[in-house]
């Protein structure tokens, strides 16, 4: 961390953070979580490091017996709820007390997929599976790994699949996500279709590899047991009893005989199943993302209840080495009229982002630019439904949001994947785990306030390398002078990190603008 500071910062580091960092890292290691004859031991490097989280009130509940001066026995079951304490209060576990195997899955990847394409992992996606799998010892880890859409995130997690060979559970974040992960299972192992299941809203499949979606693993009954105590919750209001009584598939978790649990998308991981994955520390843990940003600040739960991150690809890296599209992003500011100013200025706070975010100017601006890339695949992604009823009705294009059936969804992605489409209108649906390979232009009209996540996600739609070796570009129309301006400059956090500019244009210059002469 100092050498990429020091190689990076235009100034020299001062003192004092160089040292706060080299304090900081330091305590990992010092307490470690242990395998021992019927249990777990905690131990620490030093009798005060033990003696300060013993007395600490979150971490207290959590701990046995002492067994001396540098070490105490821990409950299996504390173990996701005690590493989770630890984080809370600046002393993070390392956990080396192992992993459960599971039932064996005998499985592996095909190298030719079932419709005759040849594959093998590329080099930084083998990198990733052995970083996670090396970080636990010879039973294999747990943790993230964190690379850019469209760098084959799915088929890093087959990699780990076929290293542990064992009964696997992933979770997606939507039907459409399921399926496609079911597809790829199908085309590139040697699992037969009946060893995969679907367990979602529409089926209730389990099989020896099974994908359920979050939204089924939180379906939620409305009602509590009789004689069930409340207690006081850790997040969102649910006690640990009505989690039980309430949440009915997250038994799933747990009650199967499963060696590697895959979380997609682990950054979007919701309350309950953060619960239920503090119980199942003994199985392997695999979480995927693009990035892991949390607005809700709580990454350190995906850290102390999945694992640390283990392997991240740097987005222009991999752009340099053509394993995901160049791309280019635009920011274009659209001005206020006197009266939508005035509206704006008088609209209640909590109203205000709306009001700017789909001020009318914005339909000519996405006109102009789906004329300009009349022969492109492009997504044009909002918000809020309305506005995107009215542009799906002013463009003629299909519309796809939360309430469009996971049939036809599909039936609308193959469409635009096979050319008979080159233009969706899509709600934040369309965020996560789609495979849209040709889309090669995304069109942002409104955000989830100043979310970096859904940033990186929605120009994560476009980046999938192209098979002509084009650019992707990626416009957001923000209003000048409003909050969406400045809900703009927050999203754009984590892709300039990455090394992305965002040029900033105005609404006059795409206007003058000529249209795509090949349209």
């Amino acid at each position: 961390m100092l050498a990429a500071l020091d190689r990076f910062s235009r100034y020299p580091v001062p003192g004092s953070i160089r040292s706060e960092i080299a304090d900081q890292a330091a305590r990992y290691g010092r307490l470690r979580l242990e395998a021992a004859a019927g249990g777990l031991v905690l131990r620490a490097s030093d009798p005060a490091v033990l003696e300060e989280i013993s007395r600490a009130r979150y971490v207290a509940p959590h701990l046995g017996a002492r067994l001396g001066p540098l070490a105490v026995a821990v409950e299996p079951l504390a173990r996701g709820r005690l590493k989770h304490a630890l984080i809370k209060i600046g002393w993070p576990a390392e956990d080396v007390a192992g992993y459960t195997p599971g039932a064996p899955l005998d499985l592996a990847l095909r190298g030719v997929t079932t419709d005759g394409e040849t594959f093998h992992l590329r080099d930084y996606q083998s990198a990733a599976v052995e970083s996670f799998w090396a970080a636990g010892g010879r039973d294999g880890g747990s943790g993230v790994l964190v690379l850019p859409c469209g760098a084959g995130k799915t088929l890093i997690g087959m990699g780990v699949m076929e290293r542990a060979r064992t009964r696997t559970l992933i979770l997606a974040t939507s039907v459409v996500a399921a399926r496609q992960w079911k597809r790829e299972l199908a085309r590139r192992t040697t699992l037969g279709e009946d060893e995969i299941g679907e367990y979602s809203g529409q089926a209730k499949s389990v099989r020896p590899v099974t994908i359920a979606t979050y939204q089924v693993m939180t379906y939620r009954k409305r009602r509590r047991r009789e004689g069930d105590a409340v207690t006081p919750s850790d997040g969102d209001g649910a006690s640990d009893a009505e989690t039980i009584a309430t949440y009915p598939h997250l038994e799933l978790l747990g009650h199967e005989d499963w060696g590697l649990v895959i979380y997609d998308e682990v950054h979007l991981l919701p309350a309950p199943v953060f619960r239920m994955t503090a119980e199942i520390q003994s199985k392997r843990r695999l979480g995927l993302t693009a990035t892991l940003v949390r607005e809700d600040g709580r990454a350190d739960d995906v850290f102390s209840l999945i694992g640390p991150k283990r392997y991240d690809a740097p987005w222009r890296s991999l752009e340099s080495q053509g394993w995901i599209a160049p791309a280019t992003c635009e920011e274009v500011r659209v001005a206020m009229t006197p009266d939508e100013r005035m509206a704006y200025a008088v609209a209640e706070p909590e109203d205000r982002y709306r009001v700017a975010a789909t001020l009318p100017r914005k339909r000519d601006l996405v006109l102009a630019l789906c004329r300009r890339h009349a022969r492109d695949r492009v997504l044009v992604i909002g918000q809020y439904l309305d506005q995107l009823e009215e542009l799906a009705a002013a463009l003629g294009a299909p519309l796809i949001t939360g309430a469009t059936p996971p049939r036809q969804r599909e039936k609308l992605y193959e469409r635009f994947r096979s050319g008979e489409v080159r233009l969706l209108v899509v709600s934040k649906v369309a965020n996560f785990s789609i495979d849209l390979p040709d889309a090669n232009v995304a069109i942002q009209v409104s955000g989830t306030f100043g979310s970096r996540q859904e940033e990186a996600q929605r120009l994560g739609r476009i980046l999938r390398p192209k098979s002509d070796g084009g650019q992707a570009r990626f416009y957001t129309l923000v209003t000048r002078e409003t909050n969406d301006q400045d809900f703009a400059m927050h999203r754009q956090l984590f892709l300039a990190e990455q090394g992305y500019a965002y040029e900033i244009r105005d609404e006059r210059e795409v206007l003058a603008a000529p249209d795509d002469p090949r349209g």
